[in-house]
């Protein structure tokens, strides 16, 4: 009955992987026409961090990280609230893959734009692949033992351009990444 167990889930995780590639694949493509769905509403940003937070909470504990959110007080935005926390989602899923212990994501108003940031504390970017971050199917070396398909950051940009905003990323001196988006307020 174990085996049975063990091959259910692993099917069940399979699946799922199928799914949401299918799906960002379909975001992808909805993107390159120039259609990716976008409906604005009037969002607080607060709501938007509380939410990515809950719900990677359990993850980042899995994987012995902490999840830090930061934001000013009723900071608000003109934005798809799905589409946000899906970027947000894949950032701070990327920093899980990829980063360090401390993941931190936060939200500021910068000159007439909203910005939203996961920074990590890990490794950071290879070099040569900094300049490639967010096109698609792209990977770095060590990314490609742990799965994914190389499109997180590519949907990350895609929802940005979308918005009329931008995607960028660095990595800092000390040690680690930053990547985020700016959205135009």
């Amino acid at each position: 009955i174990e085996e049975l167990r063990e091959a259910l889930d692993s099917a069940a995780e399979e699946t799922d992987r199928l799914a949401q590639l299918a799906e960002d694949l379909l975001v992808i493509a909805r993107s390159d026409q120039g259609r990716l769905p976008i409906r604005h509403a009037d969002i607080e940003i607060g709501e938007i961090l509380s939410g990515v937070r809950e719900r990677f909470a359990r993850r980042a504990a899995d994987a012995g990280a902490r999840l830090e959110v930061e934001h000013p007080a009723d900071l608000r935005l003109l934005a798809d609230p799905l589409r946000l926390e899906q970027a947000l989602g894949n950032m701070i899923d990327n920093a899980l893959r990829h980063g360090g212990r401390l993941i931190e994501v936060a939200a500021n108003r910068v000159d007439r734009a909203v910005e939203l940031l996961v920074r990590d504390d890990g490794p950071g970017f290879p070099a040569e692949f900094l300049g490639a971050a967010f096109e698609r199917f792209t990977r770095g070396d060590v990314a490609r033992t742990r799965g994914g398909a190389g499109l997180g950051l590519a949907i990350v940009a895609a929802i940005a351009t979308a918005h009329g905003g931008g995607a960028e990323a660095r990595n800092r001196p000390e040690r680690g990444a930053d990547v985020w988006i700016s959205i135009p307020a």
